[in-house]
């Protein structure tokens, strides 16, 4: 007992540093990253997105899949993306393709992989989200009979107005934060108590048994949230403690690209059997990438990449030390307002406002299409959606009938007035 209570202080005495470090090499990528998503964000309009993925483009499924990609979306915020590329009239097996493809890599973790993991897991994750994507889509394609659709004219998204430069850094250093900032942050303090205190030996145990990994991960990884930045310094320290490559990318595919918020709100959307062939194609191609990267035989381990395993003993560089130093203020302003916005979304005195309450938002892209989908409605002068708070307050004289009929038809569950 009293040995196990040393080597537990010990530890814990070593995770500043160990979080140091991990902070410290992500933090560069990450920032240059945000800022790429930003302007992807900004500037390359929605509609831009739904004209190559019509059911007329016989690419669709390809284009889907070549432009999700990059997209910074997790597995929650592409939801009510991908339902709004259905009210556009795209082919399901596109919605599948972007669906998969989407949530498992973006710009902002191809270059925080590259930090931490090196350039092989760089190539390899998006390559493999890609090819995933593309399969998943004619798999659809093939066994999901499209549901007719009416000539109603597409639903018309707002562009956002102000400046340019000032709306690329909000969204992508206070938005973006402010939705994965808390999963960030977890996913580094988890990743430097994982180095620190799982033993060197414990995958170890697993070394004959490559594929038992994989389902383990597979196990814990596809019910939960994980998001496509944050699973990646929980990989690369597990695979410090004996993880094999394969074993971790399984975790950078299927954590990302799936969890069980989404899967209800597919299933509600899309139906059973696009549900089922989703969740099989994330979960196949997973385990068969893993099992492939494994069987290659190449040194994939952290170490060799000169990544997060930096000696305790030898300091970061001083850009570092700054780069990690806004990363961090950085997110914890972002994680404060989200924490405030939850007691400032009050109803207003005016008796033309009026708060709903609406759940299953999860991130800005989850209130962005709330947000579109009620202003659109007959009568709703503006209005205005909290993740946070599961609020929604409108401005107008739309009775809650057609409000709820809004935001229930992309999704999101409709609660009523908050009394």
């Amino acid at each position: 007992m009293m040995q196990i209570l040393m080597t537990s202080a010990s530890a814990l005495a070593h995770l500043p540093a160990a979080f140091l470090n991990v902070v410290c090499e992500m933090a560069p990528y990450l920032l240059l990253g945000f800022l790429i998503a930003g302007v992807l964000h900004v500037f390359v309009p929605q509609k831009f997105y739904a004209r190559y993925l019509s059911r007329s483009n016989k690419f669709s499924v390809v284009w889907a899949a070549l432009l999700g990609v990059p997209l910074p979306l997790c597995s929650c915020g592409v939801i009510p993306t991908a339902i709004g590329l259905k009210n556009e009239k795209a082919s399901k097996g596109a919605i599948a393709s972007f669906l998969i493809a989407t949530p498992q890599t973006g710009i902002d973790s191809i270059l925080a992989t590259f930090s931490l993991m090196g350039l092989g897991f760089a190539i390899i994750r998006p390559v493999a989200a890609l090819i995933t994507g593309i399969c998943g889509g004619l798999l659809i394609s093939r066994f999901v009979v499209e549901d007719d659709v009416t000539d109603a004219d597409n639903c018309s998204c707002q562009v956002e107005s102000g400046n340019r430069i000032w709306r690329v850094l909000k969204y992508a250093y206070y938005d973006m934060l402010r939705d994965i900032g808390l999963r960030l942050l977890i996913g580094l303090v988890v990743a430097a108590l994982i180095q620190v205190a799982v033993p060197d030996e414990f995958f170890l145990s697993f070394g004959s048994e490559p594929l038992l990994q994989m389902l383990v991960i597979l196990v814990v990884a596809v019910p939960m949230y994980i998001c496509s930045t944050g699973s990646i310094p929980v990989a690369a320290a597990l695979m410090m403690k004996g993880l094999s490559p394969g074993a971790a990318l399984v975790m950078l595919m299927a954590g990302p690209a799936v969890n069980l918020a989404s899967i209800l709100v597919v299933h509600k959307a899309m139906g059973r059997r696009f549900t089922f062939i989703y969740l099989l194609t994330i979960v196949f191609f997973a385990v068969l990438f893993g099992m492939l990267l494994n069987a290659t035989g190449l040194d994939f381990s952290i170490a060799a990449q000169d990544a997060c395993c930096v000696s305790n003993a030898v300091l970061p560089s001083p850009f570092k030390l700054v780069c990690a130093t806004i990363l961090t203020l950085l997110i914890i302003y972002a994680i404060m307002m989200k924490f405030f916005s939850k007691f400032t979304s009050k109803k207003a005195l005016d008796p033309d406002v009026t708060v709903y309450r609406v759940e299953d938002m999860h991130c800005s892209h989850c209130e962005a299409a709330v947000v579109r989908a009620v202003e659109d409605v007959p009568g709703v002068e503006n209005a205005k959606a909290s993740a946070s708070a599961n609020t929604l307050t409108v401005k107008g004289s739309a009775t809650e009938d057609v409000i709820r009929a809004a935001v229930e038809g992309i999704g999101y569950t409709f609660k009523g007035i908050v009394k």
